[in-house]
């Protein structure tokens, strides 16, 4: 078995590695994106990594001009997601503070121009340790001047390992064509004393 491209004769050789683990961009409007651990000890396996990062270029088929992807751990259908937002469409500003059953990443909606994508960067920290995970959200979309833009920060109420990711669009209707959605793990960071 080789050693993956970020490791050479047995060292890391990237103190702060993102290593790309997949990467899903939509023939057509989809319900469900799926990202799993492949628990082989191979670069796809996340229990060799601290955090796991999505970047996401999207847009949903919601009504509204800015719509949400949810994101789902684990298949965790309970109520143990809490997240606090703070969003501004330019013109106000709102905070927000909800729990439910996932988290929510940004995205555009039906709404807007049919080329229109929002983008998200997603950072899921901690995900093999076993305390609560914690989540940071970045989130910026335009629909011919009707910007918005969010900061989410969100706790996972659970202890266990991420192994499974599931992103659906969050009213329960389809992730449109075109969208795409980057995987990256991050290694832990490796210093000489």
């Amino acid at each position: 078995m080789a050693d993956p491209s970020y490791i050479v004769d047995n060292v890391l050789t990237d103190g702060e590695a993102w290593v790309a683990l997949a990467s899903e961009t939509l023939g057509s409007a989809t319900a469900t994106v799926t990202f799993t651990s492949t628990n082989d000890g191979q670069v796809g396996d996340w229990s060799q990594y601290t955090d796991l990062v999505i970047i996401s270029y999207s847009r949903v088929d919601t009504a509204y001009v800015h719509g949400w992807i949810g994101v789902n751990l684990n298949n965790d259908t309970g109520s143990n997601y809490v997240q606090q937002w703070f969003y501004s469409d330019g013109a106000s500003a709102v905070a927000v503070k909800q729990s439910g059953t996932l988290w929510y990443m940004g995205s555009m909606g039906g709404g807007a121009a049919e080329d229109e994508f929002g983008v998200d960067v997603f950072h899921i920290f901690d995900i093999n340790t076993g305390k609560y995970k914690t989540s940071l959200g970045m989130r910026g979309a335009d629909s011919d001047g009707d910007g918005f833009t969010s900061l989410q920060g969100g706790t996972w109420q659970s202890q266990a390992a991420v192994s499974e990711i599931d992103l659906t669009e969050a009213d329960g209707g389809d992730i449109d064509a075109d969208s795409r959605f980057d995987l990256f793990g991050v290694l832990p960071r490796m210093v000489t004393a």
